[in-house]
């Protein structure tokens, strides 16, 4: 059941547009920034057991991520904190943040973005990180999205 018009869009729980953005990492975006007139996306992101981004920066976008399953470690600015099932955080624009399901389960996270188009990211990150890419062409195309590659991935520790 897929339903989306001008004004509204309805779906079913596994449908939406569905994308990698590296090994482990899933996501469906249930809204585009495309669909929304460029106000949000809102996507879920499946996480592996020890996986998450690197650390990184959006200079345009915010962020949030509520936790459906796992146990994350979320790194914003200098502070670390974890967030278990129901947590939240919220990441603003131009701070460095990252975030790793530290549990040896799959997790879940909902993350929306504004304003939107995210998405267009994740179309062109997944292909390339999968394509053994090194980290001058994946900063680049951070840089291209207009965030900036900061460093690795956390430790779980």
């Amino acid at each position: 059941m897929s339903i989306s018009t001008g004004r509204y869009t309805v779906l079913a729980a596994d449908e939406g547009l569905r994308l990698t953005s590296g090994p482990g990492r899933d996501l469906v975006f249930k809204v585009t920034g495309e669909q929304t007139g460029g106000a949000f996306d809102y996507f879920t992101v499946d996480v592996t057991p020890k996986g998450g981004p690197p650390l990184h920066m959006h200079h345009k976008q915010e962020e949030t991520i509520h936790v459906l399953k796992g146990r994350f470690k979320v790194r914003i600015g200098e502070e670390t904190f974890h967030c278990d099932p129901g947590g939240f955080a919220y990441l603003p624009s131009n701070v460095p943040h990252a975030f790793l399901n530290i549990t040896d389960e799959p997790g879940q996270i909902i993350v929306i973005y504004t304003p939107g188009g995210g998405h267009r990211f994740y179309e062109e990150f997944g292909p390339t990180a999968r394509s053994g890419a090194d980290r001058q062409m994946i900063a680049a195309l951070f840089t291209k999205y207009d965030m900036t590659l900061l460093g690795g991935p956390l430790d779980p520790d």
